[in-house]
C-alpha cells in the first residue's frame, strides 16, 4: 500500500474525476452499504470545502466542511464523514476527524462545531470532544443525534 495523501479543495476547485470518485464512495457507503435511499446531492456541496485522503489513487476517507449558516445557523459542521470499507482497519477515520477539526479551526477561527451523527457513532465522536445535545431522531430512517464541540 502506498502512503496516504490528504487533499482539501473548495467545490469549484475539484476536478471532474475527483468529484466523481468522492460521489462514488458516498453512494457506495451511504446508499448501498447502509441500504438508505436518500438525496446525496443536497446543494450544500457547492458551498463546502472537501477533505479527502487517497491511497493508490482510491478515496480512502472523506468529509465535507460546511460553513456556518448552511447546516447550522451558529456553527460550522462536518458532514458526510466516510471511510472506504477497504481501508477501515488503518484508522483513517480518526485522522479524517482530526484533520476536519483542524481545517475548521484554521479556516473559520472557531473550535465550535455542530454535527448530526449516526447514534451508534456517539463514542467515536465523543473522543474528539463532541457532546450529545439532542434526543435521538430519525434521519433517512437511521437513528441520529446532534452533537456539539465547544
Amino acid at each position: 500500500m502506498e502512503e496516504i495523501v490528504w487533499h482539501y479543495k473548495a467545490f469549484d476547485d475539484l476536478t471532474a474525476k475527483e468529484l466523481y470518485k468522492i460521489i462514488q464512495l458516498r453512494n457506495e457507503v451511504f446508499v448501498i452499504e447502509q441500504d438508505c435511499i436518500y438525496q446525496d446531492c443536497d446543494g450544500k456541496d457547492l458551498v463546502c470545502g472537501h477533505l479527502w485522503a487517497t491511497v493508490d489513487g482510491e478515496v480512502a476517507a472523506y468529509s465535507r466542511i460546511v460553513p456556518k449558516g448552511f447546516s447550522y445557523e451558529n456553527e460550522p459542521s462536518i458532514g458526510r464523514v466516510i471511510s472506504n470499507q477497504k481501508f477501515r482497519r488503518f484508522g483513517f477515520g480518526k485522522q479524517l476527524m482530526k484533520n476536519s477539526i483542524q481545517v475548521i479551526e484554521n479556516q473559520f477561527k472557531t473550535s465550535a462545531i455542530r454535527i448530526s451523527a449516526q447514534a451508534y457513532l456517539k463514542e467515536f465522536y465523543s473522543s474528539f470532544g463532541f457532546e450529545q445535545v439532542s434526543d435521538e431522531y430519525l434521519e433517512d430512517d437511521i437513528p441520529h443525534i446532534e452533537m456539539l464541540r465547544k
